[in-house]
């Protein structure tokens, strides 16, 4: 980082008076020496409140800081509620760069001589413009000679170097304040920052955005709730993306969508559930759904349908993490706040020494004057800042996973309620998990699992009689009828667990009559081990 860039925001950060914002008594006396030299940099804006100050800092640092601003707006459990709202209005969008920049930078990636060998039109008028990469509408003569109406993206120039400037310090900051502040362990400033900065420099590698674009079509095709526009991945870079060009209606613009009769409350529900689907069923999700991201499509309003752009920004979870993230959703439903209580200590995200009791009783003091409310009226937004509180008090550490399922969660109650203000997240959310963690724990999850394994299974059972012969020698010698009576449980259940195997390869075969005589034996050596053992 040039030391002109390192002043600049150090300027801009004193100007606003943000080092204000820190407890003197936290600040150690290096920090309180270095202040006290830059004594022409004074607080430029004291009447402002703390939150828009820091906002209009970090609009004024750039793109890098920008972003950094609203993923922090996104964390309630980290911030001051008055600082997280400020935040939350930060926008990114910014004076375009040159057209005529921009179809060269196309025409280099590309690899062609004019932008008419590929385009039979192109707008040098960028269609929007944000910090990081701007949009121009174009026509693409594709291999059948056939005009397609796309957009392409493209990464503003030099942006590479100012980024990965301001990311190294953001790093040093987050190192010095892990060492200095009383509460970096629950903080974890490093973590944060380095989630952050992989978000960040994914996003700036458009072949992954496609990537991940494709992944989306493909797990919603055919549906009619969510539509991704197609991604032309063989006229696609590092830093250009050429897509699909769509034309719905913007998901903000509510006039235009009640002008046409869009059945609002299903298309309200339908944001919610295909969060959930994004999320439970295929563990992959849009985590940028910022207004901006979303349209409608003007086709069908009495069954409307969702059109999401920008997949620069995707969150993935693990099974694990799904399965506690569904339980702790259902136990809230039912104001079972023991589980929840409980949940949140397997599943690590507090210490495991903490009073199951106390943390309860913490949650429910929170949660029940909420839930006095018609449920159609609680944001569940407002309960999870406020658990995050609660939690804060119990040492629950951030979980960096799971920030972007935070944002997104947000970001969908917002939209939801925006169109269709009676929304009741809770109730059309419910069934659906339900129905989930009946299908993650239940037989049909068993078989699945099992189909899942047969591979495996069917590869390793001729191996199954010498494993058993070699376990059997390895045995200490004991005498004859003490050995039979303890080897043959054990030989009758490895014996009923092969049978079991067959007869499902015999099921999934079709051979029924096979498969039957299997599970018999299979049963008939189960009973046999249970009466002998």
């Amino acid at each position: 980082m040039s030391t002109a860039r390192l002043y600049n925001i150090t300027k801009t950060l004193l100007s606003y008076g943000l080092d204000e914002l820190i407890p003197k008594h936290k600040v150690p006396w290096f920090g309180k020496v270095a202040r006290g030299s830059l004594f022409w940099l004074r607080n430029q804006h004291k009447e402002k409140p703390a939150g828009l100050r820091l906002r209009l800092a970090l609009q004024e640092l750039g793109p890098v800081w920008i972003k950094f601003g609203q993923m922090l707006s996104t964390r309630r459990d980290l911030l001051p509620h008055d600082i997280a709202l400020e935040l939350a209005f930060l926008q990114d969008q910014v004076q375009p760069f040159e057209g005529e920049l921009a179809q060269e930078i196309i025409e280099k990636a590309l690899e062609i001589n004019d932008i008419s060998e590929l385009f039979s039109e192109f707008s040098q008028t960028p269609l929007a413009s944000a910090s990081i990469a701007q949009v121009h509408t174009a026509k693409l003569i594709d291999e059948q000679s056939i005009e397609q109406d796309v957009v392409i993206k493209v990464i503003r120039p030099n942006i590479y170097e100012q980024i990965n400037a301001d990311l190294a310090l953001m790093e040093k900051l987050a190192k010095v304040l892990a060492k200095v502040h009383n509460e970096s362990k629950r903080l974890r400033p490093v973590e944060v920052v380095k989630e952050y900065k992989k978000t960040l420099l994914d996003e700036l590698d458009l072949m992954r955005e496609g990537a991940n674009g494709i992944q989306l079509k493909r797990n919603f095709e055919g549906s009619d709730s969510l539509y991704i526009p197609a991604v032309y991945s063989d006229y696609s870079r590092s830093n250009v993306l050429v897509m699909e060009r769509i034309y719905g209606i913007p998901v903000s613009d509510t006039d235009a969508l009640m002008a046409q009769n869009t059945n609002m409350k299903l298309l309200a529900e339908r944001g919610v559930e295909v969060f959930f689907t994004q999320v439970f069923r295929d563990s992959f999700f849009h985590a940028d759904m910022h207004p901006g991201n979303i349209f409608v499509s003007r086709e069908h309003p009495e069954n409307p349908m969702y059109i999401g752009i920008d997949c620069g920004i995707v969150g993935t979870l693990s099974k694990e993490d799904k399965r506690y993230l569904a339980e702790n959703f259902i136990a809230f439903f039912n104001r079972d706040y023991r589980q929840v209580a409980q949940l949140h200590v397997d599943s690590g995200w507090v210490p495991p020494d903490t009073s199951i009791e106390e943390f309860e009783f913490a949650i429910r003091t929170v949660c029940e004057p909420i839930f006095n409310k018609p449920l159609a009226e609680i944001s569940f937004g407002h309960v999870l800042v406020n658990l995050f509180n609660t939690a804060r008090r119990f040492n629950m550490q951030v979980q960096p996973q799971l920030v972007l399922l935070q944002k997104t969660l947000l970001y969908v109650e917002g939209l939801g309620r925006q169109l269709y203000p009676q929304l009741d997240l809770w109730k059309t959310a419910k069934p659906f998990l339900e129905d989930w963690v009946k299908q993650q724990v239940g037989p049909l999850s068993v078989l699945k699992q099992m189909y899942a394994n047969l591979p495996f299974w069917a590869e390793k059972m001729p191996e199954l009689p010498d494993l058993i012969y070699q376990n059997l020698k390895r045995a200490p010698h004991i005498q004859p009828q003490e050995q039979k009576g303890s080897h043959k449980p054990l030989i009758l259940s490895l014996f009923g667990s092969a049978t079991m195997i067959m007869a499902t390869l015999c099921y999934l075969q079709h051979d029924l009559i096979a498969a039957s005589l299997a599970i018999s034996l299979s049963a008939i050596s189960f009973i046999a081990a249970w009466r002998s053992a």
